[in-house]
């Protein structure tokens, strides 16, 4: 006669015990390996799309902090116009706030400014383009790197012309006979320190960019290639930002 065969323990649904007006729960085995399979994969938090809102969560708290930093300098910027000194002649106290001619050349720089951060934008949709995105995930080459070099190219090259402008800027300023080393003024030492700061977040800006370009020909994972660019355009248009706010100040808040 033949064998009658009977399920294995391990092989037995088992269910829980319901409890009020739940009824039971049906708990399939796992088999003992793996943690679930399926349920692996659909899990967001080891996904590429969750990849990229950490690592953008982790740059947006950043530049919180640093964004705080120019709206501390902005109210001393501010509060030191109210302040006084004695005249030692008549023993009232006389402002010494004295408003500053901006160079010429800072417009030109802001159209610059916010040039490279049009192109960086360009570049960062370019890496996400779905299509050349499925590209390099299939193996088919790397055609959405080749679309995004250009464009990260012509941001690189504004970003250094941004920087060789402020420093005809303050040259500038100096033959004015606003040297820093001088302290001529309140004004221009205010002037001097808020766009130096800006210009030394925005060369550290130009560091992440060069590193995000040589970043796209050794990451070998697409979701990698795609986080470097992404961070970097948020950095540079975050820069752009400040810029205009803190050149809108320089301009109106004298």
């Amino acid at each position: 006669m033949p064998s009658i065969f009977t399920p294995t323990p391990a092989e037995t649904e088992r269910k829980e015990p319901g409890h009020g007006s739940r009824p039971p729960v049906d708990r399939r085995p796992t088999g003992g390996g793996g943690g679930g399979g399926d349920d692996d994969w659909r899990s967001p938090r080891k996904g590429p799309r969750e990849m990229l809102h950490r690592a953008r969560a982790f740059l947006f708290c950043a530049l919180a902090g640093d964004m705080m930093f120019f709206v501390v300098l902005v109210a001393l910027f501010y509060a030191r116009q109210a302040g006084t000194t004695m005249d030692a002649r008549t023993l009232r106290q006389m402002g010494d706030w004295h408003p500053v001619l901006l160079p010429p050349i800072l417009f030109l720089n802001t159209a610059a400014l916010v040039l490279s951060c049009l192109t960086m934008e360009v570049a960062r949709l370019q890496i996400f383009r779905e299509f050349d995105v499925l590209e390099e995930w299939l193996g088919l080459g790397r055609p959405a790197v080749r679309r995004a070099m250009p464009w990260l190219g012509a941001t690189l090259g504004l970003g250094l012309l941004f920087l060789l402008g402020q420093i005809l800027a303050w040259r500038q300023l100096t033959a004015q006979g606003f040297a820093f080393d001088r302290w001529a003024t309140p004004a221009s030492y205010f002037f001097y320190v808020i766009t130096g700061l800006h210009a030394a977040h925005l060369a550290l800006g130009i560091v992440a960019l060069v590193v995000c370009v040589t970043a796209l020909g050794l990451f070998k994972r697409v979701e990698s290639r795609q986080i470097a660019v992404d961070a970097t355009a948020w950095f540079w248009h975050t820069m752009g930002l400040a810029w205009l706010v803190l050149f809108g100040v320089l301009i109106f808040g004298q």
